[in-house]
C-alpha cells in the first residue's frame, strides 16, 4: 500500500462522504478503516465512505460491468456495507465528473442495490433513477421513549420504516436506533424516517440511518417518505397514470422526488465536492490495528 492515499470530501444536502478513488480495487478498506476515516474527531469525518472502483475490478460488481463502468462500493460510518445510498450516488457522480471520467448528461452507476441511472444537469443538479419502491406486507411500529407510531414499511433497495408524526422533535436525539416491532420485519436493521407535513406535496423529515445514526439527509429515505406520503394521500401513479411529485425537506437542504406511472422513482438534488487531499496510510494502518 502507498504511504499516502488520495481522498476527496463531498456532500449531498449535507449527507457527507469521504471519497476514496481506487479504480483497480487495490486499497483494503476493512470496517475499522472506514470507521476511522469517518470519525469526526480523530479522522476526516463523514456519514460514510464512497469507494470508487471500476465495476470489472470488484467481485460484487463484475456482473454489472457491461451496464456500468463504475461501482459505488458504499460503506456506512460504522464500516458496515450498505446496499445503496441516494445522496451518495449524486456525490459519486459529481466526483466522476470532476475527475473527467464522465461529462454532463446521462451515466450509469453500479451499486449493491442494482445499476442506477444518473443525469447530470447543466444547472448542477443531479437526478438519480432510484428504482421502484416495494411495500413488504405486515404492520410495523416504531417507538421513541414512551411514544409509538405505526410506520409504513418501504424498501428502496434498502429497508425503511416511515412514521408520520406531529412534531419532528418527537423523534428524540436519534443517536440510537429507534426500537421497532415486530423484530422479524427488519432482521438486518432499518432506516427510520420521522415525517411532518409542510403543505400540499411538501413534507419534512428526520432520519436515523442504519449504521450511521441521525444524518442531515438520506436520499433513499426521502424516496421512501415521498411514496409513503403519496399512498397516504391516495396517490398511486401506477393506477392513475399521473406522476406524483413531493418536495422533501431534510435538515441539510431539499430534495425533489417524483414517482412515475411506470413505478420508477427519480430523486433530484445538489452534490458538492468541498476538498481533496491525502490520507496517511501509516495512520490508517495504526487506526485499524
Amino acid at each position: 500500500m502507498s504511504t499516502r492515499i488520495a481522498f476527496l470530501k463531498g456532500h449531498g444536502t449535507e449527507n457527507d462522504f469521504v471519497i476514496v478513488p481506487d479504480p483497480e480495487n487495490a486499497i483494503d478498506l476493512p470496517p475499522a478503516a472506514v470507521a476511522a476515516l469517518c470519525d469526526r474527531r480523530a479522522g476526516i469525518g463523514a456519514d460514510g465512505v464512497l469507494h470508487v472502483v471500476r465495476s470489472a475490478a470488484h467481485p460484487d460488481a463484475k456482473a454489472m460491468a457491461a451496464e456500468a463502468e463504475w461501482f459505488m462500493d458504499y460503506r456506512n460510518r460504522d464500516g458496515s456495507v450498505a446496499e445503496m445510498c441516494g445522496n451518495g450516488v449524486r456525490v459519486f457522480a459529481r466526483y466522476l465528473q470532476r475527475a473527467g471520467h464522465v461529462d454532463e448528461g446521462d451515466l450509469a452507476v453500479a451499486t449493491r442495490g442494482g445499476v442506477k441511472s444518473v443525469h447530470i444537469a447543466k444547472n448542477g443538479d443531479i437526478t438519480v433513477g432510484m428504482g421502484r419502491a416495494v411495500f413488504p406486507e405486515g404492520d410495523v411500529t416504531v417507538s421513541v421513549g414512551e411514544r409509538s407510531w405505526p410506520a409504513r414499511n418501504v424498501n428502496m433497495g434498502n429497508p425503511h420504516a416511515v412514521a408520520f408524526v406531529d412534531d419532528l422533535a418527537h423523534a428524540g436525539d436519534l443517536y440510537s436506533p429507534p426500537p421497532f416491532s415486530p423484530a422479524s420485519a427488519y432482521p438486518d436493521g432499518v432506516n427510520v424516517e420521522f415525517v411532518v407535513d409542510r403543505g400540499p406535496g411538501h413534507v419534512a423529515m428526520r432520519v436515523h440511518e442504519r449504521g450511521s445514526g441521525e444524518t442531515r439527509s438520506c436520499g433513499t429515505g426521502a424516496c421512501a417518505v415521498a411514496v409513503a406520503a403519496a399512498r397516504r394521500d391516495g396517490a398511486d401513479p401506477a393506477a392513475s397514470g399521473t406522476p406524483a411529485t413531493y418536495t422533501v425537506d431534510v435538515p441539510g437542504g431539499r430534495l425533489v422526488i417524483t414517482e412515475r406511472p411506470d413505478g420508477e422513482i427519480e430523486m433530484t438534488g445538489p452534490a458538492v465536492i468541498v476538498a481533496e487531499g491525502e490520507i496517511d496510510a501509516e495512520w490508517l494502518r495504526g487506526a485499524v490495528g
